[in-house]
C-alpha cells in the first residue's frame, strides 16, 4: 500500500498540484490524477490526501469527488472540509456539492 511521502514521485507530483489550486476553487480527485500524468488513479490521490497530517498547511480541502461532492469518511474531516470551502466563499449545497460548472479550477487558464 502506498503511503504518502516525500520519496513517492507520485505523492510529491499530487501534493504539488493540489498546493496550485488557488483559494475558492475546486478540483476532483480524477481531475488531479490526470494533471499529474497518472490517469484512473484518482484513488492515489485520496490516499495521498487522506494520510496527510492534520495540521498540513496543503488545500486538500478543495479536491472532491467526480460529482462535486465532499466524500464522507469518518470523522470531523468534512465538516471541516465544508467550514474551508465556505471561508473562501465557495458555496456548499445542503447535499455537500459544489457547482464543478462554477468552481472547478482549470490549469491552462
Amino acid at each position: 500500500m502506498e503511503t504518502p511521502s516525500s520519496s513517492n514521485p507520485l505523492y510529491e507530483r499530487i501534493f504539488a498540484m493540489v498546493d496550485s489550486i488557488p483559494r475558492g476553487k475546486v478540483a476532483t480527485y480524477g481531475q488531479i490524477a490526470r494533471e499529474v500524468g497518472a490517469p484512473r488513479h484518482a484513488r492515489s490521490v485520496g490516499r495521498a490526501l487522506s494520510n496527510l497530517p492534520p495540521q498540513s498547511p496543503l488545500p486538500w480541502h478543495r479536491v472532491l469527488n467526480a460529482g462535486g461532492a465532499i466524500s464522507p469518511r469518518p470523522g470531523g474531516s468534512p465538516r471541516l472540509q465544508l467550514q474551508r470551502l465556505c471561508a473562501e466563499g465557495v458555496r456548499v449545497s445542503r447535499s455537500g456539492r459544489v457547482d464543478l460548472e462554477e468552481y472547478q479550477w482549470n490549469p491552462d487558464w
